[in-house]
């Protein structure tokens, strides 16, 4: 359905089934390894926190892909070509694409996120701020499938996805959700995609570690969640935040660790935990843009150019479907 403000911005609500916060909490903390998934994080509080993330000078990658989209926005825009259909999984704030709509001029674009109100607000912001561009945003959960609205017009397909989302999927995971979207795009098709790099030890886990302590805030704040949402009674000073990058695996861990032998209730749910034991709540993994480049040929894209920093810190790649 179109907006009552701008015809040219639609809202397509897929009605996504959300995964219920009390049975992955209750299941993750039952099993050996304790874990609960990191999209939990996000609640009201949890996304404002991510947010301060984003500014804290340890965590490099918003500039660094600030600056890249604006140094670059042309080649890019003519790798994509003019009239593309411009598809955005995890939209977010749509922010970042703000740098590039003028210079791709796309013939629609499709901010796709779970969040329904948060969704229609970025669209229609969107088609005020682009009063030419045609939008059309899909409520759905982008991890288990992409679907374009039926309204969306012909055109070469390119999918877009800034930050280093791709990172916290596990590299089986990563690999199928690569293939989902070369079947969306399909033969021709583009994805411009951003990925953070493999580099020195101690720059990561500065990234992840900030001095201010807002990720472990937002690491923390998942109890807190759990606590006001679930009957919890964790006590937060009883653990400690930790994140360290595994090199064997090339990925970023965070992890909430106990700091003595406890037991915890949530909704009439016993848990036991022994000092030192954690929860694992979120992996970050890192490639080289040799892993990248295999990892997205299986799934049937050829990669066509790299952009990245002097540094080499982060890297945006856009690869065509073969």
């Amino acid at each position: 359905m179109t907006t009552a403000t701008n015809p040219k911005v639609s809202f397509h609500d897929y009605q996504p089934e959300l995964e219920s916060f009390r049975a992955a909490v209750l299941l993750g903390l039952a099993r050996e390894h304790k874990q609960i998934p990191p999209k939990f994080f996000y609640d009201e509080r949890g996304s404002q926190l991510f947010e301060d993330i984003l500014e804290q000078a340890e965590y490099y990658i918003p500039t660094v892909e600030k600056r890249l989209y604006q140094e670059h926005a042309a080649d890019m825009a003519q790798l994509i070509g003019r009239d593309a259909v411009l598809i955005e999984p995890g939209s977010g704030s749509c922010e970042k694409v703000q740098l590039l709509l003028e210079t791709i001029r796309p013939a629609a674009y499709v901010p796709m996120d779970i969040s329904g109100d948060f969704l229609r607000k970025a669209s229609c912001d969107l088609g005020a701020a682009f009063p030419w561009l045609h939008v059309y945003a899909a409520c759905l959960d982008f991890t288990h499938e992409l679907r374009l609205p039926a309204a969306v017009p012909e055109g070469r397909r390119v999918v877009f996805i800034p930050g280093s989302s791709l990172g916290n999927f596990d590299l089986p995971e990563a690999q199928h959700f690569l293939f989902q979207i070369r079947q969306l795009v399909g033969k021709g098709g583009g994805l411009l995609i951003g990925v953070d790099r493999k580099k020195d030890k101690a720059v990561l886990e500065r990234a992840y570690n900030d001095a201010a302590g807002v990720t472990a805030d937002f690491n923390l704040n998942l109890l807190v969640r759990i606590n006001q949402e679930l009957e919890g009674n964790f006590d937060l000073e009883a653990f400690r935040h930790e994140a360290f990058y595994n090199e064997q695996l090339g990925r970023i861990e965070m992890h909430l660790i106990s700091r003595k032998a406890q037991t915890v209730s949530i909704d009439g749910e016993v848990f036991r935990f022994a000092e030192g034991e954690s929860i694992h709540t979120e992996n970050s993994y890192k490639y080289h843009p040799q892993e990248f480049g295999t990892l997205a040929q299986a799934a049937g894209f050829q990669s066509r150019q790299m952009w990245t920093d002097a540094g080499q810190l982060f890297g945006i790649y856009y690869l065509d479907g073969i």
